[in-house]
């Protein structure tokens, strides 16, 4: 009797992170399991949202800059691609966030760990919130914590907790400007669900920070007298010596697939137990399971004549458009002395922009010795109408905000603005239900997965890009052992 598995091909739509992911840990089981792919992306590029450019010995990036290591996936891949060696930390001796607070940066205060106070003088020293604001806060350690499981937004959370002006001035900028997203609709329990962990485990966020930080003492002591900490922890953001798209390139370079780009799928249908694809240049291709690793909407558009539950789920996923613009200046004259990663902007400052990264301050090897390079952040959920001026008026608003800002008077050397349309997923409200409906509503062999669904972070989407091909690798299994049955079935 014949064993060998039946072959199964696989079509992967969308050459971002998540698909390039896909496509990797679907390959290091495909010939043992049989399995082949195709990767399609319409673009002429791979990489998604993930852009670098090289411009006379600046390093300028389009998307992302780097990734967070607290969640390991994409630092696991890293190592994984051989890549150790190319690893650029932060400048954490540099480390400082600042806040637009009266129109001055004002320093975040030391101890203050994502949004919660966990040092006493330096907060209280801090001006960044009023008096009044700093005793609404210490009311955490008293409130009663919210113990029914339901979501709320990241607004009623923050309020409920540490009060309007902790959301105003820290949770809102920092928190929010993350996902890009309305603290008034981004649903807790689907971005910062350790949150509510620590209301619930706690009783309250400070004292559940404070025994965090506990814990990592106790952790590293322990270590250290076990003679294994000798390894150093990487850096809370790390990125790539020569910006992210290394990332990418090695990805690519590893993949043996069947890989196109500039090749858009136009139609996808379902017949019987596989799916056949229709490219734009009127070739078609059968498939055994689809990936859909694309913006939700459109998957929607894709799959809307054989699953339209599945997706009006998909377009009830809100998406927003952001852009940044970088600008590289010679160090000579310009005086601001950059003693930090950048300044946050509470909407309340009512600024045309979201917020400035000093990226030579942040990462070495960004700009040459005795230059700078800035990267200002603009649109979103705040200032939507940014993404539709033109190149000029919005370059020449943003040296005013610099000038208004920072004291910014210099004269640019170039500037690179990147427009990302309808490119930001957001996690509203009941975000979690949502997907679990569009899961359950997607037919056999098709399966979503990327920034729409289960974290719109790099790590988020490799993670979710290993879960793809592993749920991948069983559905096939599955379907084997039960043809298998049925022959040897008497």
């Amino acid at each position: 009797m014949d064993n060998t598995l039946p072959s199964k091909h696989v079509v992967i739509i969308g050459g971002g992170i998540t698909g390039l992911s896909t496509a990797y840990y679907l390959q290091k089981e495909a010939e043992s399991n049989n399995i082949t792919y195709t990767l399609l992306e319409k673009s002429d590029r791979w990489g998604g949202k993930i852009y670098t450019d090289e411009v006379d010995d600046f390093v300028v990036e389009g998307g992302p800059d780097s990734f967070i290591t607290q969640k390991p996936w994409a630092l696991q891949l890293a190592r994984e691609l051989g890549m150790e060696e190319r690893l650029l930390p932060t400048n954490d001796h540099l480390r400082q966030t600042f806040v637009l607070n009266k129109g001055k940066p004002t320093p975040l205060p030391d101890g203050v760990f994502l949004m919660i106070p966990t040092k006493f003088t330096p907060f209280a020293l801090s001006p960044l919130i009023s008096p009044l604001g700093k005793l609404r806060m210490g009311m955490d350690l008293f409130i009663k914590p919210k113990l029914d499981g339901k979501d709320e937004t990241l607004a009623e959370f923050i309020q409920r907790r540490l009060g309007a002006e902790a959301l105003d001035k820290i949770a809102e900028p920092l928190m929010s400007g993350i996902y890009n997203a309305e603290a008034e609709r981004q649903s807790l329990l689907a971005t910062f669900p350790r949150f509510r962990a620590i209301e619930e485990k706690h009783g309250s966020l400070i004292k559940g920070m404070l025994a965090a930080q506990r814990a990592a003492q106790a952790a590293k002591a322990k270590a250290s007298t076990n003679g294994s900490g000798s390894k150093k922890s990487p850096s809370v953001f790390i990125s790539f010596q020569s910006g992210m798209n290394e990332f990418v390139d090695e990805l690519v370079d590893r993949l043996d697939g069947d890989l196109r780009l500039a090749t858009a799928v136009t139609n996808l249908s379902k017949q019987d137990q596989q799916y056949q694809l229709t490219l734009d240049d009127g070739s078609k291709m059968m498939a055994d399971a689809v990936v859909l690793a694309i913006p939700a909407y459109t998957a929607a558009d894709l799959i809307q004549s054989f699953a339209p539950d599945a997706a009006d789920g998909l377009n009830n996923i809100r998406y927003v458009s952001t852009g940044t613009i970088s600008l590289a200046f010679k160090r000579d004259g310009f005086e601001h002395p950059l003693n930090g990663f950048g300044i946050v902007i509470p909407r309340s400052e009512n600024r045309s922009i979201n917020a400035i990264t000093w990226s030579s301050t942040k990462f070495n090897q960004r700009a040459p010795e005795d230059h700078v390079l800035l990267r200002v952040f603009f649109g979103g959920s705040r200032h939507p109408e940014m993404m539709d001026v033109d190149d000029e008026t919005l370059y020449n608003t943003v040296r005013q905000e610099l000038r208004d800002i920072m004291n910014v008077s210099a004269t640019p050397l170039f500037h690179r603005i990147y427009r990302w349309r309808r490119a930001n997923p957001q996690y509203d409200v009941g975000h979690q239900k949502r997907v679990a409906d569009i899961v359950a509503n997607l037919p056999n062999g098709l399966y979503v997965t990327g920034s729409p669904y289960g974290g719109i972070g790099i790590p988020d989407c490799v993670r979710q890009a290993k879960a793809t091909a592993v749920a991948l690798q069983a559905a096939f299994k599955t379907e084997t052992t039960t043809q298998i049955e049925e022959i040897v079935s008497p």
